[in-house]
C-alpha cells in the first residue's frame, strides 16, 4: 500500500453516487476535494456538509469538485442530500475499500470505548496527486480552509 503523504499519488478508487460511478480517473487534469465523513445526518457531518455545500460555487470558480465519502448507502446519500439541500457529491463505500485506502478508518474511543471507524478527513488533490490533507477534521472552518487551500495550489 502507498503510504498517503503530500507530494504522494492518490490512490485509485471508484465510488457509487446517486448520479453514478465516480473514479479518480475522471479527475485528471482538475482538482478534486475528497472528504471523509462518519455518518449522514448526524450533527458533525451534517454541518460539514451543509459548509462544502455554501461554498460550492466558490470551489467550482477555483476549477474544484467536492466529493463527501461515507460508508453510507448510495440511498441514504439521497435522502441526506434531499433532507438539507445539500450541493456537493456524496460516495458510498459500504466495505470501506476507499476509506482504508486513504488511510482514513481506525481506531476511535467514544465515552471511553474503543471502536473502528472514520476519521473525518479531507484530501486535496490535484492531476492524480495529494496537494493537501487535513486529519482529524475539526468542522467549525474547514471547508473555508480547504477553499483555500484550493484557490492557493
Amino acid at each position: 500500500m502507498t503510504e498517503i503523504v503530500e507530494g504522494a499519488p492518490a490512490p485509485d478508487f471508484t465510488l457509487e453516487t446517486a448520479e453514478g460511478p465516480v473514479s479518480l480517473a475522471d479527475f485528471a487534469g482538475r482538482t478534486l476535494v475528497l472528504y471523509f465523513y462518519p455518518k449522514d445526518d448526524t450533527s458533525g457531518c451534517t454541518r460539514e456538509a451543509q459548509d462544502f455545500t455554501a461554498l460550492a460555487p466558490e470551489f467550482a470558480k477555483a476549477g474544484a469538485t467536492v466529493i463527501g465519502v461515507s460508508k453510507d448507502s448510495v440511498k441514504s446519500h439521497e435522502k441526506f442530500t434531499a433532507k438539507y439541500g445539500l450541493g456537493v457529491k456524496l460516495g458510498s463505500d459500504p466495505e470501506a475499500a476507499v476509506i482504508e485506502r486513504f488511510g482514513s478508518w481506525g481506531e476511535k474511543t467514544l465515552y471511553g470505548r474503543k471502536y473502528m471507524g472514520i476519521d473525518r478527513s479531507t484530501f486535496l488533490i490535484r492531476d492524480g496527486v495529494i496537494r493537501r490533507i487535513w486529519r482529524k477534521v475539526k468542522v467549525p472552518g474547514h471547508a473555508e480552509a480547504v477553499l483555500g487551500a484550493v484557490r492557493a495550489a
